[in-house]
């Protein structure tokens, strides 16, 4: 894990404020923060929840060790009663949300935190550098995988990403229907198929092409991928074949104009003989570049820059706000920031076919249910305690119910509405 432990993954501003309720008695009052987003990046239909149960498991070892403790003393973060507070921190509050694999909309309520105000004030941070990570990244690949239209991804941009940020997009990628990553330690952690062969460094280091190919053959077997774009493609296709045989799993191409390339790859490799052999591509892959090669003959799509930084919306927009004081709601009321105050809950309404038509969020109340509703929230924490959460498996497979029931329209990759309308009714 990284070598900064949960506790000092915050701002300054939030033990600030710490020590400043400590001192004027309001640090114990019960509140409710809520994480949501006011709209989607621009372009998107539908936001992903992702980074849940990597978010629970860092609030169960959210602890001050005596180092960070004195780090706050010695540099003035915090004064002597904070220090002390911090020294027995402990998150006994709850916390609820939306299921990982989730789809969101503007305005939903996607994970509520509630508690005293000191222990819920200094999660923000934490949950919301993973919330926005995860999220852009899982809605991202989402659209990739709405693109390749069920063919094979493999994620593999973790030189593209600081070392953690790329194991949690490989887990984000996985959650949102990539196959494969080629991080090692997001296989490790989180039992992600993974895959990778050799990358042109290793046809250079030989002194010829079909050298480099013999090597990688004779150690991985035929069940393997070559890259035949160091040189000339259609040479280097001949070449693998010629030394691998008509049984080579896959060729994988990584450069030029990939509709084209695709096309005459195929009908080279078929030429050969190599009928089953597929076709891997990558080079700066996106969901619009994905989908432009819909019709071309590729097998499974490589994606590393765009997936692991959001494919241009590197942050979710989430924001973690007070709405709730002692069971009484509190608004911020800024023209351009305003926010409805209360606790809420919030429902999916469906169609007796089960395509989605609604979301619908009550502050202060119950939903009125009706037949095809589902409601969003869960409890993760309670009371402290940590509860049983869903696989990362039961969430993967959660997102592609999620997609399957929302209208055709909002899978668009084009710019329009969302997905799923969001209506805000008073509490009954």
């Amino acid at each position: 894990m990284s070598s900064l432990r949960p506790a000092l993954l915050t701002d300054h501003y939030e033990l600030t404020m710490v020590s400043a309720a400590l001192r004027d008695g309001t640090a114990d009052r019960r509140c409710v923060f809520e994480v949501f987003s006011r709209r989607l990046p621009a372009g998107r239909r539908y936001g992903v929840v992702a980074g849940t149960g990597r978010l629970i498991e860092m609030i169960r070892d959210f602890r001050f060790d005596p180092a960070e403790i004195d780090f706050l003393r010695r540099t003035g973060v915090v004064d002597e009663p904070a220090a002390q507070w911090l020294a027995d921190y402990r998150f006994t509050g709850d916390v609820d949300g939306y299921a990982e694999g989730e789809l969101f909309f503007p305005g939903s309520p996607i994970l509520t935190v509630s508690g005293t105000f000191a222990e819920c004030v200094v999660l923000e941070t934490l949950v919301l550098s993973v919330l926005n990570h995860d999220c852009a990244v899982a809605a991202a690949a989402a659209r990739m995988v709405t693109a390749a239209r069920g063919r094979a991804l493999i994620e593999m941009g973790s030189r593209r990403a600081h070392e953690e940020a790329a194991v949690a997009a490989a887990r984000s990628a996985y959650l949102a229907g990539f196959r494969f990553t080629s991080n090692l330690a997001a296989g490790q952690r989180y039992g992600i198929p993974t895959a990778g062969t050799a990358a042109h460094a290793f046809t250079l280091l030989h002194d010829d092409e079909r050298t480099a190919f013999a090597s990688q053959v004779a150690t991985l077997g035929k069940d393997t991928t070559l890259l035949v774009d160091t040189y000339d493609i259609a040479q280097g296709i001949r070449n693998a074949i010629a030394v691998a045989g008509p049984e080579l799993r896959a060729v994988r191409i990584d450069s030029g104009d990939l509709a084209v390339i695709a096309q005459q790859s195929r009908e080279l490799l078929d030429s050969l003989g190599a009928t089953e052999t597929k076709i891997i591509v990558s080079g700066d892959l996106d969901e619009y570049a994905i989908a432009a090669l819909a019709a071309e003959p590729v097998d499974m799509y490589g994606a590393g820059t765009a997936v692991v930084t959001g494919s241009g919306a590197p942050t979710a927009g989430l924001v973690y706000k007070l709405v709730e004081v002692e069971g009484r709601p509190v608004v911020k009321r800024s023209e351009h920031k305003a926010t409805i105050g209360g606790r809420k809950v919030a429902v999916r309404r469906h169609k007796p076919t089960g395509t989605a038509t609604e979301e619908v969020i009550v502050p202060q109340g119950v939903p009125d249910r009706q037949p095809n509703d589902r409601l969003l929230q869960h409890s993760y924490v309670v009371s402290g305690e940590p509860e049983t959460l869903p696989t990362l498996e039961e969430s993967r497979d959660h997102l592609r119910q999620c997609l399957i029931s929302i209208p055709w329209e909002g899978l668009k990759l084009s710019a329009g509405d969302p997905a799923v309308p969001v209506t805000v009714v008073p509490a009954s």
